[in-house]
């Protein structure tokens, strides 16, 4: 039985969404070792990505991203489950994020965003931008954690603008991924996840997400 496009997309996040659950608001004993293999997993598609134009600089740039990034989602988190729901926020943005683009993008098309990324579209990002405020709607409504407080309109309306932002920058992160592997003439960074490619194509956007989140919570704006 074969799949289209957006079934495994489908069937892939029905997968990888309640494993990624566990694992933030899992114990760090497990949470840092899985970090770790993601961390491998992605240096080493990186690396793949860059073979034919070989370049140290943004080898080596890519590489402390992607550090980088991993060290962010610790600090997010927290090492004893402080803000394991700020984490799950911040990724709820990019997996919505995502699907609003992928949504619109197939249903309304339109005029391509950037020759470099030529598969996204005007209709994409603005889809991307209005399900990347879904996550807080979720949460606030759906559990006892409170990100924000529901009667104050000023952080509602912080808290919204903080997921467009996060929402611009996954995509950005999105379209930058994609310009390297039209540059070097592949599809996918791996093909680990069916429908998504490697792991790298699954966080592409989300690596750039995190580190911002990570300045956002250091100088308490979330």
């Amino acid at each position: 039985m074969k799949f289209n496009e957006l079934q495994k997309r489908i069937i892939s996040s029905l997968i990888l969404l309640p494993i990624s659950i566990i694992l933030i608001f899992t114990h760090y004993i497990i949470f840092i070792p899985v970090l770790f293999l993601i961390t491998i997993f992605s240096l080493n598609e990186w690396k793949n990505i860059n073979k034919k134009k070989k370049s140290s600089l943004i080898i080596n740039f890519g590489y402390l991203v992607i550090i980088i990034s991993i060290f962010s989602s610790i600090f997010i988190r927290g090492l004893y489950n402080e803000s394991s729901f700020l984490l799950l926020w911040i990724l709820l943005i990019c997996i919505f994020s995502d699907i609003g683009g992928y949504i619109f993008g197939k249903t309304f098309k339109g005029p391509k965003l950037t020759k470099i990324s030529p598969n996204k579209t005007y209709s994409g990002m603005i889809g991307s931008f209005i399900f990347s405020i879904i996550p807080i709607i979720l949460l606030e409504n759906l559990t006892t954690y409170e990100i924000i407080y529901q009667d104050q309109v000023y952080l509602i309306n912080k808290y919204i603008v903080i997921s467009l932002f996060l929402s611009l920058v996954c995509q950005s992160g999105d379209i930058l991924i994609s310009y390297f592997k039209r540059l070097n003439k592949i599809k996918n960074t791996g093909n680990l996840i069916p429908g998504h490619g490697g792991i790298l194509d699954r966080i592409d956007g989300i690596i750039f997400v995190l580190i911002f989140a990570s300045i956002f919570k250091f100088i308490n704006l979330i």
